[in-house]
């Protein structure tokens, strides 16, 4: 599966991008990607897929679909979550802590250097020092794109938000008291920029949920991020940590199994798309929730890479089994197992 892989890796994932699997019936195993109304590429039963192809054309978000005796799951995979900080200031450090928490690849820009220093102490990812006109020129955008302005002034409040308004983007968030959002947004349609594009900044920036610290006002932004995120299409896809373990050139001698749920119902901790790489030495990437759970799945998993073989496992984690294992969650999963070959 190794090729396969490799092709996820290299597809535009800007388009509507759907990585398959069947994962039950006849060519259970095969893969294939799928985008814009036809298959890219198709590895194991090519003829397996067939049968699905009618169903795929109106998909329009992270499932299982069934065809007589055969399951596909189906998702969206999509790039790289970017989150860009404009200012380094008191808001941005607690920001970059939790944005690398769930995932996101952080930049950071400010003119300052001692500021942008504490930012990539901080564990930024990209730290770029230079004025912000500069820095957004050098940002292209995208619909993974996610703009936080919290600078330290609207003189340069204004100056970001005119320089990423037209950019292609998931969210504009700009921080600022409503008089001050008021300047800043009267100064860009003299300049311009049209109400309706400004009417869809997030200002004031972040969920309403009364915060006062900086802890306080970067949990509320990032909610609100997480918010708007997952209102798209629903499944994980292949974060960067899973996709580099999978296409390693380290650990390509090493087995291994890829681990996704692709269904849930109840409480469950995860969504379906949720991805864990579990090496035979036990070693893993990712999590799919943790807990019992996440350890019986990891024992499957050292099997099926050591057996080449994929498994489709259902586990219950109702009430009463939830008790017994001291569980505060309920409900039921589904996780196929695959060799990554």
């Amino acid at each position: 599966m190794m090729k396969f892989y490799e092709e996820l890796k290299q597809a535009d994932k800007d388009k509507n991008l759907i990585s398959l699997s069947i994962i039950e019936g006849p060519g259970s195993g095969s893969k294939a990607l799928w985008c814009s109304g036809k298959f890219l590429y198709k590895q194991g039963n090519e003829n397996a897929f067939d049968v699905f192809s009618e169903s795929l054309i109106n998909i329009d978000k992270t499932q299982i679909i069934k065809s007589g005796d055969s399951r596909l799951f189906c998702e969206f995979v999509t790039s790289e979550k970017h989150i860009v900080v404009c200012g380094a200031g008191h808001i941005s450090i607690p920001i970059i802590k939790i944005g690398k928490m769930l995932g996101f690849h952080i930049t950071v820009i400010d003119d300052r250097m001692s500021f942008t220093n504490t930012a990539k102490k901080e564990g930024a990812d990209t730290v770029l020092c230079k004025p912000f006109k500069e820095a957004l020129g050098e940002i292209q955008g995208s619909a993974d794109h996610y703009f936080i302005i919290v600078t330290r002034g609207h003189r340069f409040d204004q100056e970001c938000l005119y320089h990423i308004i037209n950019k292609k983007n998931a969210y504009i968030g700009m921080i600022g008291s409503r008089s001050r959002v008021r300047i800043v947004k009267e100064f860009l349609q003299s300049r311009g920029i049209s109400k309706g594009l400004l009417d869809q900044v997030c200002t004031p920036i972040g969920l309403k949920i009364n915060a006062q610290t900086p802890e306080e006002i970067a949990v509320a932004i990032m909610a609100e991020i997480i918010q708007i995120k997952n209102e798209g299409k629903s499944g994980f896809g292949y974060p960067k940590e899973i996709m580099d373990g999978l296409t390693s050139a380290e650990l390509s001698k090493m087995p291994k199994a890829l681990v996704t749920i692709v269904s849930r119902k109840g409480s469950a901790p995860r969504d379906a798309g949720t991805k864990m790489l579990v090496m035979l030495d036990g070693s893993s990437i990712g999590t799919i929730g943790g807990g019992c759970v996440e350890s019986e799945v990891c024992g499957i998993a050292r099997e099926v890479a050591r057996d080449r073989k994929p498994v489709l496992k259902k586990v219950d984690m109702t009430p009463d089994t939830a008790e017994d294992e001291g569980m505060v969650c309920g409900g039921t999963v589904e996780v196929y197992i695959e060799p990554v070959l």
